[in-house]
This record gives structure tokens, C-alpha cells and sequence, in this order.
């Protein structure tokens, strides 16, 4: 066997089963090694998609996956998807072929790219610990949560390795166990609040953990957020707020910036959870747990850091509360959120599609919340949406429903448009049994065209929602009164672009045109369908209005 055969045989065997990628010369023989080995090989147009990918697959499955990339020019095309997934620290393993010669074309410093953008930089060196050396890349990736940059050079793959000998899986380590003093200080602080909100975030994304926030907020009388990228995760519960920060309908926000105590739960309570502040009450107390110790306290000064498992942290504060629920009279007079009041209103006014607002729909040219309430009640509601990022993105993000968190996949920690439709290709094959609904602006649909070609490859019954404003919105209105040639654009028949790559393809300019969407939807969806949304674009998005300046 070559080195290359070892390394592919050695990651399906660490526990990668599904590789993203575009395959040249330099990635060819460690690709098919990974076919060989069991992996599904998920072939993109553009490395960048691949990472994007393998990023949502990894997301929305809850495992490791893997991208496979040409040298140097491959892995440069995929720098943007590997600078989200590092940021977002999801598991993923990036194999690289690598050119040694610095002479070479194909030569750049590859590891200075992987640290540049957060990635771990680590390579196959001999035959003898090309094995070890892959496990250990998966193992980093899983267990440290990091995406890493495995390089294998291309003079060290086609080395004979002989037939060596697979090392087993390290086993994962115990999840982080908060100190006692820690506990009880997080403990005293819940007692002494009136109004708690936990906000949970990445590191809560889990069934277990969801599970104990939930029983340990009955307990406190907690009301229940999350970040954006945690959406969903307590999408049943009659004291969820949805999502904390820019996304957040005015009653969230009115009960979170309300909060005695806000609990941030795997979550940075940064500018955009938190909209700069804004949202956290003068003499609120501020916790934080996370099992990072660097994560604590990096975007905000807090009062108790509590640094262990999320999960594991809420079952130890909840045994020192005490075992049982509060309810009835006993939540109104000791833990105020938990009321009759809150509860009703959390049921009529919490969603955004229930607040009042003037369809301005017309002039060939439909209004988008009212675009996405439509088709919210129109598509399944067992769906997972990826979301890609401009002005647009807080109308699916927070009009579209969704059954738990992973029925929601948001690219965003590097706020780069174009990934959305790769999310959503991802997130896709994580989730068989639902519908992808990919919702894009006009910008990111056409940066990352060649990808629909790889939805109708794939037979992926996916919905593409493009907002199209013609224009790159967010620049449009982030700078109105200056001049904007460069952020325009004549208009595009996105519709026709979908077409030709096999789409059923839909031009949207009210809500009458919305009922080809219900026809598709009553099957048989032999083809993916694409939405060309003729959308109007007058104001900026709320979102954005309060938050954009970096």
C-alpha cells in the first residue's frame, strides 16, 4: 500500500464517513482510499463549496467529516469554507495534497494558511506513522473540537507503507467537570434571581444538554434563548424566546433586556447575541459556562466564569437545587418569568410572523416577510434551512420555523456571503428525512452557482429560496445617499440560471405566484425547485440597521 491508501483507510477508520471535495492529481489515490474504506465521496464544483459542505455536514450530523483538496491551488479556492468551519470550531479534517518542492507551481506555505485562519496545521512526515498520524487528526478534530489542515506532502504518499497496522480510536475525554466552588456560586446566583433567561449557544447544541437546561430552568424558572446558530433547540417549549441579539422580535428582546440574570450556556454572549450590550440590564449578573477556559470572558466582562460541560455543569446546579419543579403560584411569587402573563404572551406575540407590519408588496415586486410566511406555512415542517448572509438573511432565519437545532445550519461566524447553498447541500445529507430549504440572496446565489449543478446531481429535493434585490443590499442601504453603481446590478433571471442546471424554477412577484411552490410541494419533487423572489427592498433589514459597523 501507498502512503496515501494508509492515510484514506486511516481516517474512514478514525471515524470519518462522509469527504467532500474536488479531486486532482495530487488528492486523487487518498480519495478513492477513502471510497474504498466506506466513506461516501460528495463530489462539488468549487473547493470552497466542499469545505462549506463537509462544515454543515459536521454541523448537522454531530460527527466529524473530511474535505479533500488539490495542493496549493485547492486548498487556496477552499480557504474561505476552512476560516468558517475554524471559527465555528467544528470538527472537520482538511486533507491536503502538498507540493515540497518550494520551486513547485503548487508551492505555497500551507501551514501558515491553516493558522492564519485558526486552522491546526499538522502532516504526514514517513510511511512508519502515516497511520498514527491521520487518527491523530481525526481524534484532534473530534475531541478538541478544531478543524485541522492534515497536509500530506506528494513525495511522502506514494511511498510503499507496506500493510501496516491501523491504531484504534483514542477514546474520548471525560467532559469537563465544573468546579465545586463554581457550582454553588452559579447556584447562589440563580436563587437570588427573579428574572433568569439562559442563553445556550453552540456548546449546547445536544440532546443531553438541551434536556438539562430545560429541566434546571423548570427549576429556576428560566425563560429559554439561544444564540442564532443554536436555533430551534427549544423550539417546543412554551418558555423559549428564540434567538438572543439582532435576530430577536420585540419581545424577546423586551424580556431578555428585563433579565436579573442572564446565563450564557456554551454561548459567547457577543456583540451579535447580545446587540453590543444592549440587551443585558444595568446590574444584571452576567455567567458564562463554557469548557474553554480562553472562551470566558473574551467578549464581555462577567461575573461568574464557570469553565466545564454544559450539560454536565446544569445536572450539578440542579442537584444542589434540589430535586423537583416549580410551578403554579410558587413560580409566580419566587422566579417572576415563569408567570401566567410571560407564558401568554410568549404564546401571541413572540413570533416574528405575529407582529403587525404593512405589506408593501407591489410594483412587480413582493414584500419578504410576506414571501417567508407564506412559505413557511407551505413547506414541510419537518425541514432543515441553511441561511446564507445579507440583508435578507433575517427573514428566513426568523420566519421560517424549525423543528430543533438541527433542523437549522448557520454559516455565519465569518459572515462571508456565497456558502449558504454548500450549507444547505451539507446539512442535506446529515438529514435525509427532511426538507432542504436553502435561502439566499441574489449576491451569494450567483457567487455560488456551479453548486446547484451538485443539488440536481445529488437528487437532493431542495428548495432554493433566492432574495433577489438585484444588489448587494446590505452595502445599498449601509451606505443610501452615496453612490451605488457598484452595488447594483440589472436584473437577473436567477430563475433561468436554475433551469439550466435542472431546477424547477419559479419567478415570485406576489403571493399569488406562490402557488406553483404548493404544487411542487404536493409531489413528486422529482427535481429540486428554485425560487427566483422578486423581493422589495426599501428599508434595511432591522438587523442590520442596529448592527452593522463590524
Amino acid at each position: 500500500m501507498r502512503v496515501a491508501e494508509v492515510v484514506g483507510r486511516a481516517l474512514v477508520s478514525a471515524g470519518v464517513d462522509h469527504v467532500f471535495g474536488v479531486v486532482g492529481s495530487g488528492n486523487f489515490r487518498v480519495t478513492n482510499a477513502m471510497v474504498d474504506g466506506g466513506a461516501r465521496f460528495v463530489a462539488a464544483r468549487h473547493e470552497g463549496g466542499a469545505a462549506t459542505m463537509a462544515d454543515a455536514y459536521a454541523r448537522t450530523a454531530g460527527t466529524v467529516a473530511a474535505v479533500t483538496v488539490h495542493q496549493g491551488c485547492g486548498l487556496t479556492n477552499a480557504m474561505t469554507g476552512l476560516a468558517e468551519a475554524a471559527k465555528s470550531r467544528t470538527p472537520l479534517v482538511v486533507v491536503a495534497a502538498e507540493a515540497s518542492t518550494p520551486t513547485s507551481n503548487f508551492h505555497v506555505d500551507q501551514d501558515a494558511l491553516a493558522r492564519a485562519v485558526g486552522a491546526v496545521p499538522l502532516r504526514i512526515t514517513s510511511p512508519a506513522t502515516a497511520a498514527a498520524d491521520a487518527v491523530a487528526a481525526v481524534a484532534t478534530a473530534v475531541h478538541e473540537r478544531r478543524t485541522v489542515l492534515l497536509n500530506l506532502p506528494i513525495d511522502v504518499a506514494d511511498l510503499d507503507a507496506g500493510d501496516p497496522q491501523i491504531p484504534p480510536r483514542p477514546a474520548a475525554p471525560a467532559p469537563v467537570a465544573a468546579a465545586e466552588a463554581d457550582v454553588e456560586r452559579l447556584a447562589a446566583a440563580l436563587r437570588a434571581a427573579r428574572r433568569p433567561v439562559f442563553v445556550a449557544g453552540r456548546g449546547a447544541r445536544s440532546a443531553v444538554a438541551r434536556e438539562a437546561l430545560r429541566a434546571l430552568g423548570e427549576r429556576c424558572g428560566a425563560l429559554l434563548a439561544t444564540s442564532a446558530v443554536a436555533k430551534g433547540l427549544f423550539s417546543d417549549d412554551p418558555w423559549s424566546l428564540d434567538v438572543s441579539g439582532g435576530f430577536s422580535s420585540p419581545l424577546a428582546a423586551e424580556l431578555i433586556a428585563g433579565a436579573d440574570l442572564v446565563v450564557g450556556w456554551g454561548c459567547a454572549l457577543n456583540m451579535w447575541t447580545m446587540r453590543h450590550g444592549r440587551l443585558i440590564a444595568d446590574g444584571a449578573t452576567v455567567v458564562q459556562v463554557d469548557d474553554t477556559p480562553e472562551a470566558l470572558g473574551v467578549h464581555r466582562g462577567i461575573d461568574v466564569g464557570v469553565l466545564g460541560d454544559v450539560a454536565a455543569t446544569a445536572g450539578a446546579v440542579l442537584a444542589v437545587r434540589g430535586a423537583g419543579t416549580s410551578t403554579g403560584a410558587e413560580v409566580d411569587a419566587a422566579a417572576g418569568y415563569r408567570t401566567t402573563e410571560v407564558r401568554h404572551r410568549l404564546a401571541t406575540e413572540l413570533r416574528w410572523r405575529d407582529v403587525p407590519y404593512t405589506d408593501t408588496t407591489g410594483a412587480d415586486r413582493i414584500d419578504p416577510r410576506t414571501l417567508t410566511i407564506v412559505l413557511d406555512d407551505l413547506l414541510p415542517a419537518q425541514r432543515v434551512v441553511a441561511v446564507d448572509s445579507g440583508n435578507f438573511m433575517g427573514y428566513p432565519s426568523m420566519f421560517l420555523s424549525v423543528p430543533d437545532e438541527q433542523g437549522f445550519c448557520f454559516t455565519q461566524a465569518f459572515q462571508s456571503i456565497g456558502l449558504g447553498l454548500a450549507t444547505a447541500i451539507g446539512a442535506a445529507l446529515a438529514q435525509p428525512g427532511r426538507l432542504p430549504v436553502a435561502a439566499l440572496g441574489d449576491g451569494g446565489a450567483l457567487m455560488a452557482a456551479a453548486e446547484l449543478e451538485t443539488v440536481a446531481r445529488l437528487g437532493l429535493p431542495m428548495v432554493v429560496v433566492v432574495y433577489n434585490d438585484d444588489a448587494y443590499g446590505a452595502e445599498v442601504h449601509h451606505f443610501a445617499g452615496e453612490p451605488l453603481g457598484t452595488v447594483r446590478f440589472p436584473p437577473t433571471d436567477i430563475a433561468a440560471v436554475g433551469a439550466g442546471y435542472g431546477f424547477e424554477a419559479v419567478i415570485v412577484r406576489d403571493a399569488d405566484d406562490l402557488d406553483a411552490v404548493a404544487a411542487w410541494v404536493a409531489g413528486p419533487r422529482t427535481r429540486p425547485l428554485l425560487i427566483d423572489a422578486k423581493v422589495r427592498a426599501d428599508e434595511p433589514a432591522w438587523w442590520l440597521a442596529e448592527a452593522f459597523g463590524h
